[in-house]
């Protein structure tokens, strides 16, 4: 029996389209020029090659894929250098001849040649010792059975599967599976146990029960692979249609604790006088479920995934409230970049995005749960510029209540806000949210040095414009600024 847990929020499962095809019809979905043309280079060499891998695959589930893998027995590069030459000037030949491969790029495609070749692993390293080989060698090193599958793309056998593992079988199954001893093929490669829940996540497969105790298994041997290939796999998982898929089948084999420990943390419900607080956890998975409904965008989905992570920091106990996280989207802002630094995630622009939407999740609920102003909406803006829009979608997910009443109260008061804010945006409000008097006017006004009166000037000018106490004009804020500077002993009577 193969493992089917799910996140409770996760509707049944969907096999995706799969369609048995004949060699006949292989045949006929492999009848394009750029396949024809490798053909008549293979023959003329008398080189035996075949398309493989994910290609393959996706032509049995009706997916689109404009990347080809061609093994050879023999030189991939020498048929690689024959194909460029078939092709003429449009196509780009280059060679990688430390690995023996070689890539032809052709208008929106792209080709990769290997020589067949079998591999072996020393267990500390994941960098293999790569000998000559035949096609079956190259389909045993293969990481899932549905990922062996091989099409001779030879005159006299065009359209010929070669499927040793009964890889059509387990797509119609929708399992995912090794060919060979899993412990061998996650020990050698640790990175497959990332793709092995990818590939689950992407198609919505299942992974066969052998293949899922070998992750548990071998799941410290994560440790050997660099940041850049595991954020590479966690970024694919992420933009799956339903990403808790992934992260759950990660968490129960034991490679998201040693990734992402911020995140595990968040599975623990406290209980005490009978009160409990939700499991953050699945909480954190469902509004991560609910903003990839809503947006493509990866960054967006990161801070749906991080928006909570502050909280085991923050978790304290009042006998009034109950259960608190109190400023736990401040402390989670600031957890973001060692995150992100220790993933090899980029640390510009796109983290600032993600700290900065952390952050501010919790100002538009506090802003809903009360009468929807328009200074605190002004605020708002002002404070998320041009990333309003995310932080509205994310904000909308979060809300994961089981209250209908106070579910539809939130998403009630969200639509006046983002209301409010349309209307405000329409005004230009954006322009206006600066005070004309800056800070630098301000010191050489009074003879300061940077410093926190000149923070507390420019402040009280600030607040004084988004809550419309008076215009963003120069004479009433120049009256206001000589007030607040009275006040603070700057200017004498």
């Amino acid at each position: 029996m193969c493992h089917c847990f799910f996140v409770i929020l996760q509707p049944l499962r969907n096999f995706l389209i799969m369609k048995l095809l004949t060699n006949a019809e292989l045949a006929s979905l492999l009848d394009k020029d750029i396949f024809h043309k490798i053909s008549s280079a293979a023959d003329s060499l008398n080189l035996e090659c075949y398309v493989v891998g994910g290609y393959v695959r996706d032509l049995f589930l009706e997916r689109p894929s404009n990347d080809i893998d061609v093994v050879v027995v023999g030189s991939g590069i020498q048929l690689a250098d024959a194909l460029k030459k078939e092709l003429g000037r449009k196509a780009k030949l280059s060679v990688f001849r430390n690995f023996g491969t070689a890539q032809v790029k052709y208008c929106d495609l792209e080709v990769e040649f290997v020589g067949a070749r079998k591999e072996s692993y020393t267990h500390d390293s994941r960098k293999p010792v790569v000998e000559d080989g035949t096609l079956e060698d190259d389909q045993n090193r293969r990481d899932f059975t549905i990922n062996a599958l091989a099409v001779c793309l030879n005159g006299p056998r065009f359209g010929e599967l070669v499927d040793p593992f009964d890889g059509i079988a387990d797509m119609e199954d929708g399992i995912i599976r090794t060919p060979l001893d899993p412990d061998i093929t996650f020990s050698d490669d640790p990175l497959r146990m990332l793709r092995c829940v990818r590939f689950a996540a992407q198609l919505n497969f299942f992974i066969e029960d052998e293949t899922f105790d070998a992750l548990t298994r071998n799941a410290d041997r994560i440790q050997i692979i660099s940041g850049e290939r595991i954020q590479e796999e966690l970024n694919k998982i992420m933009m799956t249609a339903a990403p808790s898929k992934g992260f759950v089948d990660l968490y129960r084999c034991g490679l998201l604790p040693r990734l992402l420990p911020e995140l595990t943390a968040l599975d623990i419900v406290e209980k005490r006088n009978g009160r409990a607080h939700k499991n953050n956890f699945y909480h954190t998975l469902e509004v991560l479920d609910n903003v990839s409904r809503q947006s493509d965008n990866l960054w967006l989905r990161w801070a749906a995934l991080l928006h909570d992570i502050g909280k085991p920091k923050t978790k304290r106990w009042n006998n009034a409230q109950g259960w608190t996280f109190h400023n736990h989207n401040f402390v989670g802002s600031k957890m973001v970049p060692d995150i992100f630094r220790r993933l090899k995630l980029p640390m510009d622009a796109k983290m600032k995005y993600v700290a900065k939407l952390v952050d501010l999740h919790m100002r538009p609920i506090v802003i809903a749960d009360d009468v929807v102003t328009d200074s605190a909406v002004r605020r708002l803006l002002n404070d998320a510029g041009d990333d309003i829009d995310d932080l509205m979608t994310l904000c909308e997910a979060d809300i994961t209540s089981k209250n209908e009443g106070r579910k539809k109260h939130f998403l009630e008061n969200f639509r006046i806000v983002r209301s409010k804010l349309h209307d405000l945006k329409e005004k230009d409000y954006k322009r206006l949210l600066q005070p004309c008097i800056d800070g630098t006017e301000i010191m050489a006004m009074f003879n300061l040095q940077p410093s926190r009166e000149v923070g507390e000037l420019k402040k009280a000018l600030k607040d004084a414009v988004l809550d419309n106490r008076v215009p963003n004009e120069r004479e009433p804020l120049m009256e206001l600024l000589m007030e607040k500077a009275k006040e603070m002993g700057l200017v004498k009577e």
